[in-house]
């Protein structure tokens, strides 16, 4: 049998033209209006919207239904199905796929513990697994292993929107403002969590390359870097900071725009960077 992968769009695949691979869209409603990620409204839109708007949009998850439509699409093409989600702990999305799945041979879910680049980064390690001829049982029981060695390490440009969505205290915000400190988050064990702060974006690009340094890429695996708003000018800073990461490895990183799922806490101006890390 061959194999459909299926994932939803909070990890930020736009750009896949694969018919083996399925982006199911999650639910972002500003005001009283729904649109679904990716499908009515790109991440460029997404940012012009939040930027105009006072009040931040919420995002919705996936439901069961959605995944079993497409589920029955690939059985019906006498496939197998590997689910792939976003983060148990950040979404229901995870549960959705589990009780869609519930029914029907043939149909596995991984939860990544992740999300965006770092999401992206297991569902392209799943499609190589798959190209290299992997039947499904085994690919699930490697993603499931390898999934823990993925990185994801972001640098935040503002405290603004964690304040909006009430992650960080006013007076924090405020005092971060001030003194222009950006936070650094890790998705660890599924969760998000701050590694530190610092301050100005040269001290967080300096910080950020650290972190990586210590747990070390492995470049013989998928590595995305991201970034949220309307363009890529702190993340094409952090590439010249860090070019001793990549410059002998590779001539063109894989970069990504980071959609609504985590654009509406981070906000603009935020950079991310996933990787495998090396094996020690």
């Amino acid at each position: 049998m061959s194999i459909q992968i299926i994932t939803d769009s909070a990890s930020d695949i736009v750009d896949h033209s694969r018919e083996d691979v399925t982006v199911l869209p999650m639910t972002i409603t500003f005001g009283d209006t729904e649109y679904q990620d990716g499908v009515n409204l790109s991440h460029q839109e997404f940012y012009e919207r939040l930027i105009e708007d006072g009040e931040l949009p919420t995002t919705s998850q996936i439901p069961p239904y959605d995944f079993e439509a497409a589920i029955k699409k690939a059985l019906s093409e006498d496939k197998e199905v590997i689910l792939i989600t976003l983060s148990s702990k950040l979404s229901g999305t995870w549960q959705s796929a589990c009780i869609a799945a519930s029914e029907y041979e043939h149909v596995y879910v991984v939860d990544s513990e992740n999300v965006t680049v770092g999401e992206r980064a297991l569902v392209e390690y799943a499609i190589r697994l798959k190209d290299q001829g992997m039947d499904a049982p085994s690919i699930v029981e490697k993603l499931e292993k390898e999934k823990k060695n993925i990185h994801l390490i972001a640098l935040l440009d503002t405290l603004e929107y964690l304040k909006k969505g009430g992650r960080v205290s006013k007076a924090a915000a405020f005092a971060g403002g001030i003194l222009s400190i950006k936070p650094v988050v890790a998705v660890v064990d599924g969760e998000v969590i701050i590694l530190g702060k610092a301050r100005g974006s040269k001290q967080g690009n300096n910080f950020l390359v650290q972190k990586i340094k210590e747990s070390g890429i492995d470049v013989n695996k998928p590595y995305f870097l991201g970034y949220t708003g309307l363009n890529d000018t702190l993340l094409q800073k952090y590439i010249e900071d860090s070019k001793e990461l990549w410059q002998d490895h590779t001539q063109n990183l894989p970069v990504s725009t980071v959609g609504g799922t985590i654009g509406t806490h981070a906000g603009p101006g935020a950079i991310a960077v996933a990787f495998f890390a090396k094996e020690k």
